[in-house]
C-alpha cells in the first residue's frame, strides 16, 4: 500500500520507506494526477501544464517514460504485462487511483468538509486534518500555475480548520488554551472576520471583557484601513452583546450540534449562491478556489459575458453575481442592469481590473451591491460578499460620498443628452453590428421590443438609420474600433 504526501514536501511512502520518485518534472506528473483527485488528466493537458509555453518536440514520448519509470517505483511487484492498479490508464490521459485516507490532502479535505455530531467530534477531526500538514502545500511545484491554485485552495481549507478547532474548543469550555492560537491566528490573518469573533468570545469567556472589545477594535481599524469597510453584522453582534454582557455569550451547553464556523448563508441557512461572471478563464479559476474555501458559499454556475450571465441568472437564480466590468458581446455593466431591473434580483458585485473612480461611478449608478478589484485579496472578496448579502455598503461611507459628490448630476461626457443608461447600452450594441435578433438574445428581451426600442432612438435623435446611429456611436467615443466586439 503507498501514502502519497502533498501537505509539505511532495512524496510518496510504502512500508515506511520514502519511495523514489525521479526528478521535479517526473514527480509533478504524480502530483498534477492527485491535485485532480482520483480524475482523468488528458495528456495534453499534462504536457501543457508541466511545460507552460513552448513543450519539447518529443513532449509526448517524455510524458509517456515519466509514466512508465513512477509506476514501475509504485508498484514495483507488478508483472510486465499485469494492468497497473495505482497510475492508471484513462483515455485520453491517466488518472490516480487510491483511497482517500491515502492521500494527506484528500483526507484532510474530506475532515474538514465533512458534517460532525458535535464539538468533541468537530474538535478531534480537527486536530487529525491539521496534524496532516509539514510545511506549504505541494512544496517544489510553485513555479507551476496549477500548483500554486491548488496550494491556495488548501491553505484556505487550513484556515477553515484553525477556526473550526477553536470554534469546537470555545463550544466545550476549553477557553484559556485557544487564546494564544487565536491571538495568532488573528493577527497573520487579520481580514479573516470569523478569527477575531472567536478571539474576542475566548477574551470575553475568560474574563477579560476589556481586551475583547479591544480585539474587536483592533478589527475595525483593519477592516476600514484595508477594506474601508466597518465591521460585518456578526462582529457587530457580538460587540453590542459583549458591552451588556449578555447571556448567550456564556460557555453554550456541550450537547448541543455543532455547526459550520462562520461565512454568510442564504435564506433558512441554506449555502449562498453564487454566480460568476468573467471571460478570463483565469479568473474564473481563482474566483472558485476561493468560493471552494470558504463555508456557506455555492457556485451555481460560470458565465463567459454578460449574454450568459443574464441566462443564467433567469435559470439558476443565484443570490450574489460577481461581475465583470467589461466583457464581449454585452459589458458587465449592461449585463447588471438588466439583471437588477427584475423582480426580485440577486446581489451584483462589479469586479474591475482598473479601479477608476468612472468605474466605480458607472458600477454605483447601476445599482450594484459592491465593486472590488480582480487582483484584491480573497478576503476582501469575501468581504464584498457578505457586505452585500447583509445590504451593508461595500465602501466606506467617507469614500462613497466624495465619490457621489464628485460626480453628481454628471452623465456621461461622450454621450447624448437625454439618453438613459439602458439608451446607451442599446447604441453600443447596435453599433458593434448585432441584428435585433441578437439584440434581444443578448438581453434576453422581445425582438419587437428591441425594434420599437431601436425606432424611438432614431426618432428622438433625428436619426435616419441604423448607419448614422453606429457613426454617432464613434463619434461620441462610445464605442472605438479596438472595443470588445466592436
Amino acid at each position: 500500500m503507498v501514502t502519497f504526501r502533498a501537505l509539505g514536501p511532495f512524496g510518496a511512502i510504502s512500508d515506511g520507506e520514502t519511495l523514489d520518485l525521479g526528478g521535479q518534472r517526473q514527480q509533478a506528473v504524480l502530483a498534477r494526477l492527485l491535485v485532480a483527485g482520483g480524475r482523468a488528466v488528458p495528456v495534453s493537458v499534462l504536457i501543457d501544464e508541466l511545460w507552460p509555453g513552448e513543450p519539447p518536440a518529443q513532449a509526448l514520448s517524455t510524458i509517456q517514460g515519466y509514466v512508465s519509470r513512477l509506476r514501475r517505483a509504485l508498484e514495483p511487484n507488478r508483472a510486465p504485462r499485469e494492468e497497473a492498479g495505482v497510475l492508471v490508464s484513462a483515455p485520453p490521459g491517466y488518472a490516480l487511483r487510491a483511497d482517500v485516507e491515502d492521500v494527506d490532502s484528500w483526507h484532510f479535505e474530506h475532515l474538514v468538509k465533512s458534517d460532525h455530531e458535535g464539538p468533541a467530534v468537530t474538535l478531534e477531526r480537527m486536530e487529525t486534518a491539521l496534524a496532516l500538514w509539514r510545511g506549504p502545500a505541494l512544496a517544489g511545484f510553485q513555479e507551476l500555475a496549477w500548483a500554486q491554485t491548488e496550494a491556495t485552495r488548501l491553505d484556505g481549507l487550513r484556515l477553515l480548520a484553525v477556526e473550526r478547532r477553536a470554534d469546537a474548543a470555545l463550544r466545550l469550555g476549553r477557553t484559556g488554551p485557544v487564546i494564544p492560537d487565536l491571538e495568532a491566528h488573528a493577527s497573520a490573518h487579520p481580514l479573516r472576520e470569523e478569527a477575531w469573533r472567536l478571539l474576542a468570545l475566548a477574551l470575553y469567556r475568560a474574563g477579560r471583557q476589556g481586551d475583547a472589545l479591544g480585539a474587536l477594535r483592533r478589527a475595525r481599524e483593519t477592516l476600514r484601513d484595508e477594506l474601508g469597510l466597518d465591521l460585518g453584522p456578526a462582529l457587530q453582534r457580538l460587540e453590542q452583546d459583549i458591552l451588556v454582557q449578555s447571556e448567550h455569550l456564556d460557555v453554550p451547553d456541550p450537547a448541543v450540534p455543532d455547526r459550520p464556523a462562520g461565512g454568510p448563508s442564504g435564506p433558512g441557512g441554506a449555502a449562498l449562491r453564487v454566480l460568476i461572471a468573467d471571460d478570463q478563464a483565469l479568473v474564473r479559476t481563482g474566483l472558485k478556489v476561493i468560493l471552494d474555501s470558504e463555508p456557506g458559499l455555492e457556485l451555481v454556475g460560470e458565465a463567459e459575458n454578460g449574454e450568459q450571465a443574464i441566462a443564467l441568472v433567469q435559470s439558476a437564480r443565484p443570490d450574489v453575481v460577481l461581475m465583470d466590468i467589461q466583457m464581449p458581446r454585452l459589458d458587465g455593466l449592461a449585463a447588471a442592469r438588466r439583471i437588477l431591473a427584475a423582480e426580485a434580483p440577486p446581489r451584483v458585485i462589479m469586479m474591475t481590473t482598473f479601479g477608476t473612480d468612472e468605474n466605480l461611478y458607472a458600477a454605483l449608478r447601476a445599482g450594484v451591491s459592491g465593486f472590488v478589484l480582480k487582483t484584491s485579496a480573497p478576503e476582501q472578496l469575501i468581504a464584498a460578499v457578505r457586505a452585500a448579502v447583509a445590504g451593508d455598503a461595500l465602501l466606506d461611507p467617507a469614500v462613497t460620498t466624495h465619490l457621489i459628490a464628485a460626480f453628481a448630476g454628471r452623465r456621461d461626457p461622450a454621450a447624448p443628452e437625454g439618453l438613459s443608461d439602458s439608451d446607451i447600452d442599446l447604441i453600443k450594441l447596435v453599433a458593434r453590428g448585432l441584428t435585433n435578433r441578437q439584440i434581444a438574445m443578448t438581453l434576453a428581451v422581445p425582438e419587437q421590443e428591441v425594434a420599437d426600442e431601436v425606432t424611438a432612438l432614431l426618432r428622438g435623435l433625428g436619426l435616419v438609420d441604423r448607419a448614422q446611429l453606429v457613426v454617432l456611436a464613434y463619434e461620441r467615443g462610445l464605442v472605438s474600433p479596438g472595443s470588445p466586439g466592436a
